[in-house]
């Protein structure tokens, strides 16, 4: 009897170790000291010195059930991608700069070449943010979990001077809502979507007019990364006075999570383009439309509260970092909530 005979594959260990290798190189910053494969991964502080008074941001996530599309289109290249953005995206979101991931694997068991493909997806995730991938774990779980499925999750440190924390303690009447478009469902409501849709290959492979792509194609879209983004309103001069990501809970749940008690804000639901994914979503699944913008991002993966005067500057900032902005809103005086109208 040894360890391999249990259902733990050691050599397998390595394999995948070697093969992600390439990816993970091209994630390096000057910071990270070492190299992949040690028991922890170092990263030198030296560089936030000039700051007035650092302070440490962190974030942890996963990619929930969305993980069970990658099973079921045998596509493991991009929820990597999810993984990294649903936490550095919430790093960005207070004004911090992610710094360093590192990413978490249980599989029921170690296949090299699909380990490699998901820390692919987690090394692009983290050079679309600017994050070095510093180390990780693959575990093993024989008899916990069926041997050809996975659950991936990470964790994210960023830094941030105290005086540029986004903390939404200046927001008053008359700013304005800026949203940035997102890519799709990103990595929340997938339970509910399976509901909605039979998760099958044929199911996932119909072809849908409205949505100009097959099924699956759609709802695997990675998450959009918004830290270029938010550093580039910084660049431009702009103050962003609060902001909020739109996760889990969409806009009723994550928008009060930027105001200050006294102001309200007003979300104009025409104001953009919702993508057509969720107007499929609402029509099979006979969904209500409170419950579409309580559960899914309906199109906006970020939002952003400027001073008027800021607006258009703040706009071209985000167009500049690749992405697409809206003006969706507004903030109002009145208890601390959200307006969807």
């Amino acid at each position: 009897m040894d360890y391999k005979t249990s259902g733990v594959d050691i050599e397998a260990g390595y394999k995948s170790v070697e093969l992600m290798k390439e990816h993970v190189k091209k994630t390096m910053r000057p910071e990270v000291l070492g190299g992949l494969g040690g028991f922890s991964g170092a990263f030198s502080l030296a560089g936030i010195r000039d700051m007035e008074d650092p302070v440490l941001l962190s974030g942890t996530d996963g990619c929930g059930t969305k993980v069970k599309l990658a099973f079921l289109m045998d596509k493991h290249d991009t929820i990597g991608i999810d993984a990294v953005a649903m936490c550095v995206n919430d790093i960005a979101c207070a004004g911090g700069e992610p710094l360093f991931f590192l990413d978490y694997i249980a599989c029921g068991r170690n296949y090299p070449e699909k380990i490699a493909e998901i820390v692919k997806g987690v090394a692009e995730g983290c050079l679309q943010s600017g994050a070095a991938l510093i180390g990780g774990e693959t575990a093993e779980h024989p008899g916990l979990m069926p041997e050809d499925e996975y659950d991936l999750a990470g964790f994210a440190v960023g830094v941030c001077d105290r005086k540029d924390l986004i903390t939404g303690e200046n927001l008053k009447p008359g700013d304005v809502l800026i949203g940035m478009a997102s890519t799709g469902v990103h990595s929340n409501g997938f339970s509910l979507v399976r509901k909605v849709f039979e998760m099958t290959k044929e199911s996932l492979d119909t072809y849908y007019d409205v949505l100009g792509k097959n099924l699956g194609e759609a709802l695997i879209a990675p998450t959009r990364i918004y830290v270029k983004a938010l550093k580039n309103i910084k660049g431009a001069g702009v103050t962003v006075k609060a902001c909020s990501h739109i996760t889990g809970g969409g806009f009723y749940e994550n928008i009060p999570r930027m105001l200050v008690d006294g102001v309200r804000a007003v979300i104009e639901k025409d104001s953009y383009p919702v993508p057509p994914i969720f107007g499929l979503l609402q029509e099979k699944g006979e969904i209500a439309e409170q419950m579409m913008y309580n559960t899914f991002n309906m199109g906006i993966g970020m939002v952003v509260a400027v001073d008027p005067a800021d607006t258009d500057r703040a706009m071209e900032a985000i167009r500049a970092a690749g992405d697409t902005p809206y003006v969706i809103g507004r903030i109002e005086a009145g208890e601390k909530g959200v307006d969807v109208c």
